[in-house]
């Protein structure tokens, strides 16, 4: 199949006549019931990045603190090694059965899991059984969050109006920076209002019961939605594909590639920017807790503001003028900013991050839409899951730590913005080289 042919919109978006335009309740219930298990995932990958230290303290034997933080992590770490295999579970799950269903159990099983690691025992009640019990459940947690992304996505673009689908599907990214944010103001206020002492005895379990009431919000809000149009009509006429992941993978790999190259900066960028700098502008740099706290509360803000202006753009101008444009400016713009967060002014330190965060927001606002309209109905989920989750696998869940080298073995300490530029440029390539799928710009009813 030639590239062309993998360019593809929608099969609803070309019945005649077009379908009907949901209603505005609608799409926001739509918007909200997928939005949601972004906002819980995350919520639980920024709870547990940001209690390592306890977390590892609390599960492992008591030899050494690096020990404990370093097993922590590793336990972190296995949860990205089983979601490209979550992404194809799920995948041909919501291709065969539908979307709805198949996000239903999605934040189920994230949610149950999130929830048993707040009730685990400790390593000093049931010794090895307990760091043992949580890579369990770490595992369940990436297994599950491989289906939610794409999913969700796909949910929402399969429900927009094509000229609104890069700022509706924006909306599912959104919440996923929102997720994050909230889980770390929920750590730093328990850091705040307990003792040293008190967060290792229990107060560590607290943001993992709060998984319990989120979820059982996203799954009624889930449970309350109608099947997507496209799918439903999909269904209704027999053309659901009877082995999903068979055709994706032989019809329609180059998008499955393409959409690992979108993904590609988009994780490593956003795993260094959000989840590596905090603790680099602490331990490396040398600023204060409370700089760093305060430096990635405000660039998370400003990544979360960022993100539906510029999917809102794309629809505009179009995917690849603002995905490329991203790429642009962290290739130009990443090491200085790097190098300017060294400063002993606080506020500069603060806007170097900012303009990391800003890069980083303008390119995820039309990331899931153009990655989403490279897949047909029948394969949608699966192909975007494939892809997408290989990438966060191998270079969002790395990132952190090949960062960490990088600035150990060059003795550069701006060294991050190198794998930055690096992801970027491959990205941009990725991006100059597929064809544009903005329904404005493609000339689309």
């Amino acid at each position: 199949m030639s590239a062309a042919c993998e360019t593809v919109v929608p099969e609803g978006d070309g019945a005649p006549g077009g379908r009907p335009t949901p209603s505005k309740s609608t799409l926001r219930r739509a918007t909200a019931g997928a939005t949601v298990g972004s906002v819980v995932e995350w919520f639980d990958v920024a709870v547990y990045g940001y209690l390592a230290g306890v977390l590892g303290k609390v599960f492992f034997p008591a030899s050494d603190p690096t020990t404990q933080l370093l097993s922590s992590f590793a336990v972190f770490a296995a949860a990205f090694l089983v979601r490209p295999l979550g992404g194809i579970f799920f995948g041909t799950l919501g291709d065969r059965i539908g979307r709805q269903k198949t996000l239903a159990w999605v934040i189920v099983s994230v949610s149950i899991a999130t929830l048993c690691i707040g009730l685990l025992p400790s390593y000093a009640s049931i010794g090895l059984l307990a760091p043992a019990l949580l890579v369990l459940l770490r595992l369940i947690q990436g297994f599950s969050a491989g289906g939610e992304m794409g999913g969700a996505s796909a949910f929402v673009a399969e429900y927009a109006p094509k000229k609104r689908r890069g700022y509706l599907v924006s909306l599912v990214e959104m919440g996923c920076i929102l997720g994050f944010l909230l889980g770390s103001l929920v750590v730093m206020v328990l850091h705040f209002a307990l003792s040293a002492e008190q967060v290792q005895d229990w107060g560590w379990r607290v943001p993992f019961l709060m998984t319990a009431p989120l979820g059982f919000i996203g799954l009624y809000i889930r449970n309350k939605l109608e099947e997507t149009p496209e799918f439903a009509e999909l269904r209704a006429r027999g053309g659901l594909a009877k082995h999903p992941l068979r055709e994706s993978v032989t019809q329609h790999w180059r998008s499955i590639l393409r959409t690992a190259g979108f993904a590609l900066f988009q994780n490593a960028a956003l795993y260094v920017i959000l989840t590596f700098i905090p603790s680099y502008q602490e331990t490396t740099l040398g600023h204060t807790a409370t700089l760093a706290s305060v430096s990635a509360v405000v660039s998370m803000s400003l990544v979360c503001l960022t993100i539906p202006l510029t999917g809102a753009l794309s629809d505009v101008v179009g995917r690849r003028p603002v995905l490329g444009g991203a790429c642009g400016l962290a290739l130009l713009f990443a090491y200085p900013l790097f190098v300017l967060m060294d400063s002993s002014n606080t506020t500069l330190v603060v806007l170097a991050h900012c303009g990391l965060g800003l890069i980083l927001g303008t390119f995820l606002g039309p990331t899931l839409a153009a990655m989403n309209e490279m897949f047909s109905t029948r394969v949608r989920y699966g192909g975007f899951s494939l892809g997408y989750n290989f990438s966060v696998s191998v270079f969002g869940g790395t990132a952190p730590l090949l960062v960490t080298f990088l600035v150990a073995r060059t003795g550069i300490v701006a060294s991050p913005a190198f794998y930055i530029m690096a992801s970027a440029l491959i990205t941009l390539v990725v991006v100059l080289t597929t064809k544009e799928t903005a329904p404005r710009k493609t000339g689309e009813a």
